[in-house]
């Protein structure tokens, strides 16, 4: 019996042991699973970050700039044919030009509608605004992707169809059949046409940037605002002299009139004076 308890005590001792390894052994499997998992999760967010940032970055964006600048020069006409130079010197071209001569009054102007290639913009502008005073510049951009996207889509589309549709007029053996397949074609045809002119057209916009050039003469052109006290001073002095040169002037044109005028107020007066005492009475 003593024996037996003996035994039997010596077992439980052994499988309670047996059950205490098993467990730590558990506990440490685990342990490094749960360490590993933080940064798996990490990395795989890091990843998806890095995906969309590189899908952003591979959209080929379609922008159309436009613009308009007003460039005070001594010689408009001379800046303009400068102006034709240099966008003709990187591949652009004129659209538009309209050039004024000279008068007594006005120094002259020319307003060029230039095509620049959308690469060469900004060195470009810098060379325009060299030619003079560059009173005002405005850029504005459009961005048309979605557009352009929509036109190659449907572009594409249409390509497909106009394929499966002169494959089934090949095999086509009725009259009527022949006669809707190339009616669909033609219809089809003149609307692929159409959305290809548009992708051209587009993409002129998108290849050649437009800007309006107005250039005018400095004789002509609004003097710039005073900005301090010295400066309002002297531009109250200049119109203060402008003013009385341009009294001065008038009253050199007035001059002939008024001295004829003059003259023939005194012959008045005479002839009148003459009329009264030959109209008054011999006195006795």
């Amino acid at each position: 019996m003593r024996r037996t308890v003996i035994g039997g005590l010596v077992l439980m001792a052994v499988l309670a042991l047996g059950g205490c390894s098993a467990l730590s052994g558990v506990e440490e499997s685990v342990a490094p699973d749960e360490g590993i998992s933080g940064p798996v999760d990490v990395e795989v967010s890091d990843s998806a970050g890095a995906d969309r940032e590189s899908s952003d970055q591979s959209v080929d964006r379609s922008v159309i700039v436009t613009g308009y600048m007003v460039v005070t020069v001594e010689e408009p006409l001379d800046a303009a044919r400068e102006a034709v130079r240099i966008v003709e010197r990187i591949g652009g071209r004129v659209d538009s030009r309209q050039e004024y001569a000279p008068t007594e009054f006005h120094g002259g102007s020319a307003t060029l509608v230039l095509r620049i290639p959308s690469d060469q913009l900004t060195p470009t502008l810098n060379a325009l605004r060299e030619l003079g005073r560059a009173d005002s510049v405005s850029i504005q951009s459009t961005d048309v992707t979605v557009e352009r996207q929509d036109l190659d889509a449907r572009i594409t589309a249409l390509r497909s169809s106009l394929d499966r549709l002169n494959a089934l007029i090949s095999r086509a053996d009725k009259i009527a059949d022949l006669i809707a397949l190339e009616a669909e074609i033609s219809s089809r045809q003149g609307q692929l046409e159409s959305l290809e002119a548009q992708q051209r057209y587009l993409a002129d916009q998108v290849s050649m940037s437009t800007i309006t050039v107005d250039l005018r003469s400095d004789r002509t052109a609004p003097d710039p605002e005073p900005g301090n006290f010295w400066e309002g001073l002297v531009t109250g002095w200049d119109a203060f002299v402008a003013f009385w040169a341009g009294a001065l002037v008038v009253l050199g044109v007035l001059a002939p009139w008024l001295v004829f005028l003059g003259l023939l107020a005194v012959g008045i007066v005479v002839l009148v004076k003459a009329l009264r005492r030959r109209a008054a009475p011999p006195s006795e």
